[in-house]
């Protein structure tokens, strides 16, 4: 059976290529609280405080956004503001992607030294 991974996915502007994105570690905590059950704690319902961004929509690249990004889409760069924004005007989604067997994913063909330390620490590794 493959992982299923929900994600929130903010968009500031529908004709726009960029999305906000939360991981979700409960979906269905989640759901009862954007029903209005706002007893259970942010911490049950999110992996984590940390907002992603994506500038390709959903087939982009995902990296941290900056508190610059933070501060143009949400107006602040405190976590549990743009948490509860996320999770008010955010849209859940899942993949089941991960752990298929035939997905793969890789950051680049490791035959061309992908692994390869440029930082002129060599073979030492320190």
């Amino acid at each position: 059976m493959a992982k299923s991974v929900s994600v929130l996915v903010y968009k500031p502007d529908s004709q726009s290529t960029d999305e906000m994105i939360m991981i979700v570690s409960d979906p269905v905590a989640y759901k009862k609280w954007k029903d209005g059950d706002h007893t259970i704690p942010l911490v049950e319902v999110l992996d984590s405080f940390s907002v992603y961004h994506s500038g390709q929509g959903s087939q982009g690249n995902l990296g941290k956004a900056s508190k610059q990004q933070l501060e143009t889409i949400f107006e602040t760069s405190n976590e549990d503001a743009i948490a509860l924004i996320m999770l008010e005007k955010g849209t859940l989604k899942a993949s089941e992607n991960f752990g298929d067997p035939s997905v793969r994913f890789s950051d680049r063909n490791t035959s061309n030294g992908a692994r390869l330390d440029t930082r002129g620490h060599g073979a030492r590794g320190v």
